[in-house]
């Protein structure tokens, strides 16, 4: 099975809009249900973490169900660290296909996300790397590794952020 390179951009714009736009349900859709979220640390010797059960990781999400708990306290202005909200903007770039086998694709991009919040503008950049699954005529997330290259933040990270 060949990937169409343009639907894969296309759903990969589509999730970082919908961050954009707040439309959290929208988003999580994008998800598979047994995805892996995750985002390692770098290490002290500016390694990253490689192991997100005996090491640090940013974020780590076994299932959707970790981003569906982000959604639900963000919706609900149960999270301090996200009132208000961001207005963000998620610029995807450099989309590459490394690997192609059955339902899946494995690609690498590039993210900058500009973020504004109290008066004040914050650059997130780094890279994802992700696999697509096809279910029916759609392409879910299946996993994202994300590799924040600016880590040396001075708040706490959110799903918006990246």
């Amino acid at each position: 099975m060949s990937f169409d390179y343009p639907k894969i951009c296309a759903t990969l714009y589509r999730e970082a809009r919908l961050l954009d736009d707040r439309q959290w349900d929208d988003w999580l859709a994008c998800y598979a249900e047994d995805v892996t979220y995750w985002m390692p640390a770098w290490d002290d010797d500016d390694q990253l973490t490689d192991d997100h059960e005996s090491q640090i990781s940013l974020m780590y999400y076994p299932d959707r169900g970790g981003l569906e708990d982000r959604v639900f306290r963000i919706k609900t202005e149960r999270s301090s660290a996200s009132m208000p909200e961001p207005r963000t903007s998620h610029n995807v770039t450099n989309v590459e296909v490394l690997a192609e086998r059955d339902n899946e694709v494995d690609v690498r991009y590039n993210f900058d996300t500009l973020s504004h919040r109290y008066r004040i503008n914050d650059h997130f950049f780094g890279t994802m790397f992700v696999t697509l699954r096809k279910v029916d005529d759609a392409l879910v997330i299946a996993s994202k590794k994300i590799v924040l290259k600016n880590d040396y933040i001075r708040q706490v990270l959110d799903i918006y952020h990246v």
